[in-house]
């Protein structure tokens, strides 16, 4: 039998995310002691290093460090399920981490976490906006449960459901002279300068439409976030090409914005929520999957 305790694990897991021992001390409520000697102990049961502590520069993994992170990860998590079936189909308790890609965040991502926690009281979750890549990256490390992503380069490793479909649109200032058509045109627009959202996948699949029409945008400005996206728009520094439709039609600033349909023929983006195929479902991530199906499908 192994040498070493679930509890050891999980200190080794929050001392690695926490980057010091002071700061994982904190979070877990013990001492700095204690942790030290618990991943001492924890290097000696495997017989491998597991990180480079430095006083001053917190603590770095080994490489043997960043492959028993992923593995304690998942044992953790086996360990949590362990416990639920034990529980019988009883209330979902312990910690679901979820992922949601920065852009459609504060429009999908408030109402599942409110309307989940209101049936599940007795779980905890935690949530992080990011990128696609990054957010791959997350799954497949271990660190995150499930992800909402755009259904756009998404790693063959990861299982995935749809769980909805959705038309880009173009973001217009109110005073634009095309602001009043039903419809805009890519190519009418082609000529001005354009407001390239630089989050990816956002900005690959957007020069793609581009591509398939055989246009060449004129970009001027990437800004990284939706809302500065928005608010460049607003201020008739060009326009955008977006997918997500928040109800406001004012930047942050009160400048307006318009969204227009585009009158050439593009692919509708598809919102799906992804998960390491490595990797069975748990029962809380599996409840969430089934819910965000119900309320977005």
């Amino acid at each position: 039998m192994s040498r070493f305790s679930l509890r050891q694990l999980q200190y080794f897991v929050v001392i690695a995310e926490s980057g010091t021992l002071s700061n994982a001390a904190s979070r877990l409520h013990v001492s700095q002691p204690t942790l030290s000697q618990a991943l001492t102990e924890l290097e000696n049961a495997l017989g491998v290093q597991l990180c480079v502590r430095r006083k001053a520069h917190g603590i770095t993994l080994t490489p043997s460090g960043s492959q028993v992170l992923h593995h304690a990860r998942q044992l953790l998590r086996q360990a949590e399920d362990l416990q639920s079936a034990a529980a019988g189909a009883g209330p979902l308790t312990g910690v679901l981490s979820v992922g949601c890609y920065v852009t459609f965040a504060p429009t999908v991502l408030p109402p599942l976490l409110q309307g989940f926690s209101a049936d599940h009281p007795g779980l905890t979750i935690d949530f992080t906006e990011d990128t696609q890549d990054v957010l791959q990256r997350r799954l497949l490390s271990g660190e995150l449960d499930i992800a909402l992503l755009y259904d756009m380069e998404v790693s063959p490793e990861l299982a995935r459901t749809t769980l909805y479909t959705i038309r880009p649109h173009i973001l217009l200032p109110a005073d634009h002279p095309m602001a009043a058509q039903p419809t805009v045109s890519l190519e009418e627009l082609t000529p001005e300068p354009m407001v390239l959202l630089s989050a990816p996948p956002s900005s690959h699949d957007t020069l793609a439409i581009y591509q398939r029409l055989n246009l060449v945008p004129r970009v001027t400005y990437r800004p990284t976030t939706y809302e500065l996206t928005r608010a460049l728009v607003g201020r008739g520094m060009g326009y955008a090409l977006l997918v997500q439709r928040p109800a406001n039609d004012r930047t942050y600033e009160g400048y307006p914005v318009v969204i227009k349909e585009i009158a050439e023929p593009v692919p509708d983006a598809r919102v799906v929520i992804a998960w390491p195929r490595t990797m069975r479902l748990n029962r809380r991530a599996d409840e969430f999957v089934r819910y965000c199906t119900r309320m977005l499908g």
